[in-house]
């Protein structure tokens, strides 16, 4: 099953997230798991959730660092699919055994150094537009 339908809502943080670049080095902690509440509890947000069903949970959160949406998913496969999808939008992917948190450079690294994981970038728009530039 594809959860296109779900990413309006991570393309809307990312929008008001902005761009942002640079290494971590700081050591990561082993990577989290459990429930998007108890993942959340753990960054200290409280979830608002968007989408509660069988394959997929996703809620905006916000706490000190920003704010990010956060999805947890029933099967690997699902949750590389909503990657996959998602990263045309742009943005941070910080990527847990069946969780991703969405939101800028620093509010990833942020949460990174809490759950662990892994970092994923979606796709560079800087400097593309939605139309051609050339002509006379």
């Amino acid at each position: 099953m594809r959860v296109t339908r779900l990413l309006p809502a991570a393309a809307a943080v990312l929008a008001l997230a902005g761009c942002g670049s640079g290494g971590d080095t700081k050591a990561v902690p082993p990577t989290a798991t459990g429930s998007l509440e108890s993942l959340a509890a753990e960054v200290k947000c409280a979830p608002n959730m968007q989408i509660d069903s069988d394959e997929v949970r996703q809620a905006i959160c916000k706490n000190p660092d920003g704010r990010f949406v956060f999805a947890t998913f029933a099967t690997d496969r699902g949750q590389r699919e909503w990657i996959n999808d998602a990263k045309d939008y742009g943005g941070y992917y910080l990527v847990g055994r069946k969780w991703v948190a969405v939101g800028d450079d620093g509010v990833v690294k942020a949460l990174r150094g809490t759950l662990g994981g892994d970092v994923e970038m979606g796709t560079d728009h800087a400097g593309h537009s939605g139309h051609s530039a050339h002509g006379g």
